[in-house]
């Protein structure tokens, strides 16, 4: 046994079910010890598509997840999927092949730890035969403990070594991270502040995924409404006083509704220009309260009155002890039946009256949207790409829970979206997996679409088709020039199924009727929608977000 089928093993003992890559001669004796071992391999078509693909398996399906790349060039495919994992805190661990120290003029050589932690990840190496196992551990609880995407740098020579006679198998479990309790001070000065609101709104993010029942009884006990980022969209799905998603993808009921909050509490939010629209959702008379495990997170967006370093699910749980020792009953505050009426009429976008802009062949991407939300099965797992189109589907298509949203966002990269979709549908096969995607963000990724094919993923991709980067399209202004961000119109759908998958084109809702043909039979290959959508002139959010610029 050499080093390379060490790690493999190394890694299945520590619990890797799903590793993703391209393999080259790198890391070709790694990726079939992975194999070997009883890890699930994903070939995909590029090394991004790989990345993304993993990083969101790991979302969904909340373990460290492994992606496997060539020296050099391998690295440098995947670095935008693991900008975008390293800045979503995913734990996810990149075996990245590495040119031995000696060879310093091969073409594959850079300085992969260097690459490694300019997007955020942690750069870790497997530096000799006797330390490969104790490097392999802590790449892995770096991953699994700290919520780290931790590169693996694996030097050719190292990994032909042979492996120490007599390694023994791991067989002690990796202990779980420790709870992060908030101090009693901080407890107290946050149920003091609660007590002091007269309309607070609580608004979780990702970090407050484990936590929907602790933050749910202190709400009510507090009076509070609660709302989620975009990133943990259908958490409280289910609770009356839930306002949906706070930020760019709002409607304007929720919006006014925690613009008006006198009290504003992340859990495991970072508050930032997206969740808070720069700013405009937080009154000027509001107190801003954090709840995080990471002290750097606090107050890293914008000043804060409170910031409480804890677990989510355990603050929330100390902080409702307090109130019932001193505060007795449940106050209504905010959660007035006014409130739940406003909530319930007119919070969901699917409620907001649409004016139709379809027009010349072109469908309302609103109607497109809506009436897709109907005819797919409501377990469903919703992927969504970057672009102009985005809030649509983020917006008017439902999702079950917070596992049923998938938002690989944090680097705000269009192409990701077919990647994310796939790894997602393979995190959860119970689901129906649906893709949100622009024609230029599906171009971008349309090798995975073989992925897609290959694997006989029942995925629905719809394409917001405007025949343009439609973000830039409104971003530019009327003297530029658009001829580099508008093109011919493309038969998507034929491409589509050069690929081997199914596909149709939309223009008007009745073209959505193959849809449900679709539906009714094997779901043995995905269905690609392509939908001539007519231009909204720049999407409500798409204003907001250029402000961030």
């Amino acid at each position: 046994m050499n080093v390379a089928e060490l790690v493999g093993r190394t890694l299945a003992q520590l619990g890797v079910s799903h590793a993703f890559g391209v393999v080259g001669s790198g890391n070709f004796e790694v990726t079939n010890a992975l194999r070997r071992h009883g890890v699930t391999y994903v070939a995909a078509r590029h090394e991004g598509g790989a990345a993304t693909m993993a990083d969101a398996y790991s979302r969904m399906s909340g373990e460290v997840t492994v992606v496997s790349v060539h020296q050099g060039c391998g690295l440098t495919n995947a670095m935008t999927g693991i900008g975008e994992a390293a800045k979503s805190r995913t734990p996810m661990i990149v075996l990245a092949a590495e040119t031995a120290g000696s060879a310093v003029r091969s073409n594959f050589t850079i300085d992969q730890q260097a690459l490694a932690r300019s997007v955020g990840a942690v750069a870790e190496r497997v530096h000799s035969p006797g330390s490969a196992v104790a490097d392999t551990v802590r790449a892995y609880r770096t991953a699994r403990s700290e919520r780290r995407t931790v590169v693996l740098n694996l030097p050719l020579d190292v990994q032909a070594a042979p492996a120490p006679e007599g390694t023994p198998d791991i067989v002690a479990a990796i202990p779980s991270a420790q709870l992060v309790r908030p101090s009693n001070e901080a407890v107290r000065e946050l149920v003091r502040l609660i007590q002091a609101a007269a309309r607070p709104v609580f608004v979780a993010g990702r970090g407050g995924r484990d936590a929907r029942t602790e933050i749910l009884e202190l709400a009510e006990q507090a009076g509070a409404l609660v709302a989620t980022s975009a990133v943990a969209s259908g958490l409280f799905n289910g609770e009356r006083f839930s306002l949906g998603i706070s930020g760019g993808f709002s409607s304007p009921q929720t919006a006014e509704l925690i613009s008006q909050a006198d009290l504003i509490i992340g859990f495991g939010c970072t508050l930032n220009m997206w969740t808070m629209r720069h700013g405009a959702l937080i009154s000027e008379r509001a107190r801003v309260v954090q709840v995080d495990v990471e002290d750097s997170a606090l107050g890293a967006n914008r000043p804060i009155d409170l910031g409480v370093l804890g677990d989510c699910a355990a603050t929330a749980r100390e902080a409702l002890a307090v109130l019932r020792e001193h505060g007795g009953a449940a106050d209504e505050k905010y959660r007035t039946e006014r409130n739940a009426t406003l909530i319930a009429e007119h919070s969901r976008w699917q409620d907001v009256p649409v004016e139709d802009i379809s027009m010349g062949g072109r469908i309302d991407p609103r109607v497109l949207s809506i009436a897709l939300d109907g005819i797919l099965p409501a377990e469903r797992i919703l992927s969504i790409d970057s672009g102009n189109f985005m809030g649509y589907p983020s917006t008017h298509l439902s999702v079950p829970d917070e596992f049923g949203f998938c938002f690989t966002q944090a680097f705000q990269s269009i192409g990701l979206g077919l990647y994310t979709a796939i790894g997602a549908a393979l995190a959860r096969p119970d689901r129906l997996p649906v893709l949100g995607t622009g024609d230029g963000g599906f171009l971008m990724g349309i090798s995975e679409l073989e992925t897609a094919v290959r694997l006989s993923l029942p995925l629905v991709v719809i394409v917001y088709n405007d025949a343009a980067y439609g973000a830039e399209v409104h971003h530019f202004t009327a003297k530029e020039d658009l001829d580099t961000v508008t093109f011919p119109d493309s038969d998507l759908a034929a491409i589509a199924r050069g690929y081997g998958a199914h596909a149709i084109t939309v223009r008007t809702p009745t073209d959505l009727d193959a849809v449900q043909g679709w539906l009714d039979g094997p779901r043995n290959a995905p269905l690609v929608i392509d939908a001539k959508i007519a231009s909204d002139g720049g999407a409500w959010w798409l204003a907001e977000a250029f402000k961030g610029h």
